[in-house]
């Protein structure tokens, strides 16, 4: 067993030249996963990979959206099939493509998908964060079509009314019929590449998150539990805020970016909107509301993801503080002056765990729902008796300093970042669905 180990290792370590894309054994669970394999479209593993998946890019992201707007401007035709705001719309959609499709390559072909989504990890974690991160997993598939689906229908209504209503105006190469049926289906076809991409790579960063998250549930169990080794403790707690520095630098260029340009972008589209000059209703303001929501939502899964990690990893040292306090009061609330501790009694611990469950449940009682946060009344810190204080002391004072959590370039990413920015977009987005809401008709 010894010497297969050491031979799977030994070919690991030489495969890590050239980045394994998704190539596994088959009792791998990564080998039951539809969601990685949709990243392969993103594989650059070699040069016959990467000159497919630049030419789907340029296809989509380049070349259909300019010949969409300067042949198919219809600055003749009548109102409702006039797209003032097709340029933004447009340029919007591939900036956000290109900078999603640069990282998702630049992550395969650096990493390769196997690494890259902590595949390799997995072998550490309990069999717990193993089955949660397989259902997280999976779940990233049907959250790929809440968002997806929803924008390519609505696109696709409008571009065949679009076409069927004003085929007499829109230009055409030989046949109308044909030449429209094509135009449409490559629309359809760039819309729906740009905008997966941008929701891919937000949900990527999503499961990756969720990772880290279930891996910090597991770490605070182990205050509900009596702790022996201390190292271990700190030694897995190190490896955490390693992997979430890991988390941080890889995703931090992308977050940037997505958080500059969806900023740039709403306020764009608000200046342009409000110009008196230019048409406002909605066949004019359609696309360019739907792509907004779209942006919109991929920033709002990116930083939900990232204050859900660092609010888990930073609610860990208050679990740690009240394993300590409560370890205090129990082991000395008993005991008379001079007197040894001693291991309590049945009764005496059915009365501690009460007591103790009054009090939490008096100080959590304005606590958020649906953070998914550790349920300190399942915490048994009565096992805590048998650790010394300053044991206890030593590591609630070293999570107090060395608290985790995802980072942009230094700057912690926490509740107080998603309700600024996210009330900033939001505002920006209510005013712009406001206008075309109201001038529906």
């Amino acid at each position: 067993m010894e010497e297969s180990s050491k031979q799977r290792s030994q070919k690991f370590i030489n495969s890590k030249s050239r980045p394994d894309p998704i190539h596994k054994p088959s009792e791998s669970p990564a080998s039951k996963f539809s969601f990685p394999r949709l990243l392969l479209l993103f594989d650059q593993s070699n040069r016959v990979k990467t000159l497919l998946s630049w030419s789907v890019f340029f296809l989509l992201a380049v070349i259909v959206p300019m010949i969409s707007h300067f042949v198919l401007i219809c600055a003749d035709c009548d109102f409702k099939h006039r797209r003032p705001y097709d340029a933004l719309v447009q340029l919007s959609l591939s900036i956000f493509a290109g900078i999603s499709f640069v990282s998702l390559s630049d992550w395969s072909k650096k990493y390769g998908i196997r690494k890259f989504l902590f595949f390799d990890k997995l072998k550490d974690v309990s069999e717990k964060v193993r089955i949660g991160y397989e259902a997280e997993i999976q779940r990233s598939m049907k959250l790929l079509a809440i968002f997806v689906l929803p924008s390519i229908t609505l696109q696709a209504i409008y571009r065949i009314w679009w076409y069927t209503s004003g085929s007499n105006q829109i230009p055409y190469i030989i046949n109308p019929t044909l030449s429209h049926v094509l135009a449409c289906t490559l629309q359809l076809s760039s819309w729906l590449y740009r905008t997966s991409l941008f929701i891919i790579a937000c949900i990527v960063y999503q499961i990756i998150c969720h990772l880290q998250i279930l891996r910090l549930e597991e770490f605070a169990r182990c205050f509900a539990s009596e702790i022996t080794d201390f190292s271990s403790i700190l030694a897995e707690h190190l490896k955490i805020r390693r992997e979430l520095k890991i988390v941080s630098h890889r995703f931090r260029r992308f977050l940037l970016l997505s958080l500059f340009f969806v900023t740039a972008t709403q306020f764009m589209a608000l200046l342009t909107t409000i110009r008196a000059s230019v048409p406002f209703n909605i066949y004019q303001v359609g696309e360019l509301a739907l792509c907004s929501i779209s942006l919109v939502s991929g920033l709002f899964i990116c930083l939900k993801s990232a204050t859900q990690m660092t609010h888990k990893a930073q609610s860990v040292t208050s679990i740690a503080t009240k394993w300590n306090v409560c370890a205090t009061l129990d082991t000395f609330d008993d005991l008379d002056d001079g007197e040894t501790p001693k291991c309590p009694t049945t009764r005496q611990h059915s009365q501690i765990v009460s007591r103790r469950r009054n009090v939490i449940q008096s100080s959590d009682d304005d606590d958020e729902e649906g953070e998914g946060g550790h349920n300190d009344l399942e915490m048994h810190p009565i096992y805590a008796r048998a650790v010394s204080f300053q044991k206890r002391q030593a590591l609630v004072t070293y999570l107090e300093n060395n608290r985790a959590g995802i980072t942009v370039y230094g700057f912690l990413v926490d509740k107080t970042w998603l309700r600024m920015i996210f009330s900033i977009e939001l505002a920006l987005l209510l005013w712009l669905l406001k206008k075309t809401i109201v001038n529906i008709t």
